[in-house]
């Protein structure tokens, strides 16, 4: 359930803008990798785009597990990154540097999310 629009900060507005963007992605990776992986490519995108999907509904709903779920997804998209092109700075640039920048700004929203979710349990919310 999401948290009522009323009194929301500047801060929490980006986060929630953050949110969609990552909900976004993730839709994308699905659907592209699916495409991919029925074509005998890498299973990568979609996993992956699982875990997209998941945090940004999660940072919608105000809570850190979307913002863990997202730093979970960064690890793995750098395992992935290492074991694909090894420690090649031109060819992990494609693959990590998005995601990492991403990861940066997710990470600054964790003590907004922690705020969000402590409003939400001080209500009675679930």
């Amino acid at each position: 359930m999401p948290v009522p629009n009323r009194n929301r900060t500047l801060t929490e507005w980006l986060t929630l803008l953050l949110g969609v963007v990552i909900l976004l992605v993730g839709l994308f990776f699905v659907i592209a990798g699916a495409d991919l992986a029925m074509l005998s490519g890498s299973t990568y995108y979609v996993l992956c785009g699982i875990l997209l999907v998941g945090s940004g509904v999660f940072m919608l709903m105000g809570r850190t597990l979307g913002a863990f779920l997202y730093l979970g997804s960064l690890a793995y998209t750098w395992v992935w990154s290492l074991w694909e092109v090894g420690f090649s700075p031109v060819d992990l640039l494609p693959r990590a540097f998005g995601p990492t920048i991403l990861g940066i700004l997710v990470a600054l929203t964790i003590p907004v999310l922690r705020r969000m979710e402590s409003r939400r349990t001080l209500r009675g919310a679930v």
